[in-house]
């Protein structure tokens, strides 16, 4: 029997935060007729009780939204990549606070940005890799005695921030699907969270590796994805309303297309696409008020064509 693929449609819940309640957020989606969220993380993510979680995965029930992934924010769980006392602990107790915190919520995948590596540090590159895989190996057998089926990363756009080259995708990706495989029994699954919107530009602003390029190396990892929009160089990042889809180079059809006919490579059979806004400028009163427009306009879009039959 062929390969299956059901694409799904969410938004990724960053610019809510500090602006605007979930349940305005849960209320807007129930009204556009969008039930998943990606969850952001933020500060005192970290820090808040189980109760606040319980109370939130309640909320979101009221309103038939399914909190169905978790992924960070910023790039706060890299302290992986940082050869320094106390970086690899903290982000080691922090990245378990979120799985369970995502267990509570009943999400199927935590995930995050793995870390930078400073740019007067570059030779700790390597040392960053390894951590990060000592580290992650483990947090896929915490992950999986809390209930938590999947752990799943992103790759980047730049060579301080791996995985971003094709044989960095691979390597960390075929590294973790085969942990995972040793003892499904005792270790949660791995994937990718691929962003249709990065592509690799070196130093000169040369594309070496394109948006599309990325994402056909991260397809046996696939489990998700984020949508946006960019430029050229995969500098600046912004919606899909008529004008922002004049001045981006990315083609929603097109990925759509492309995610189809590699269906058979993708591991998953149902995948989630995550609208993910910057949003407007945070806290002012001529900028606050556009979030909700942004939101309407861009999900409108991509329920017309990335979920196109």
């Amino acid at each position: 029997m062929p390969h299956q693929l059901t694409l799904h449609l969410g938004v990724k819940a960053d610019p809510i935060q500090y602006r605007y309640s979930y349940e305005w957020l849960f209320r807007l989606l129930a009204e556009e007729g969008v039930h998943r969220i990606q969850f952001g993380s933020f500060f005192e993510v970290y820090q808040l009780p189980d109760a606040y979680f319980h109370g939130l995965r309640r909320q979101a029930d009221d309103y038939g939204i399914r909190i169905h992934s978790l992924f960070t924010t910023h790039r706060e769980l890299g302290g992986f990549f940082r050869d320094e006392p106390g970086w690899e602990a903290i982000a080691r107790r922090n990245y378990e606070r979120f799985i369970e915190v995502g267990a509570i919520l009943g999400a199927a995948s935590v995930g995050q940005n793995p870390g930078a590596v400073l740019r007067d540090r570059m030779d700790l590159k390597e040392k960053g890799i390894q951590c990060y895989l000592r580290n992650m190996r483990e947090l896929l057998v915490f992950a999986k005695r809390c209930g938590m089926p999947r752990l799943t990363l992103e790759p980047m756009s730049c060579l301080a921030e791996p995985p971003t080259l094709p044989e960095e995708i691979r390597r960390i990706g075929d590294e973790l699907v085969a942990w995972h495989r040793s003892d499904p029994a005792k270790i949660a699954a791995f994937g990718v969270c691929a962003d249709v919107a990065h592509g690799y530009a070196d130093a000169d602003g040369k594309v070496v590796w394109n948006n599309l390029q990325l994402l056909e190396t991260a397809l046996p990892y696939l489990t998700e994805i984020h949508l946006k929009n960019t430029d050229a160089i995969f500098n600046s990042t912004f919606g899909f309303s008529p004008a922002e889809r004049q001045k981006g180079i990315i083609d929603v059809a097109q990925i759509r297309d492309f995610l189809r006919t590699n269906r058979e490579t993708i591991p998953v059979t149902e995948l989630t696409g995550y609208l993910e806004l910057g949003g407007p400028k945070l806290g002012r009163d001529y900028s606050d008020h556009k979030l909700e427009g942004q939101f309407r306009e861009s999900l409108r879009y991509l329920k017309e064509v990335f979920l196109e039959a």
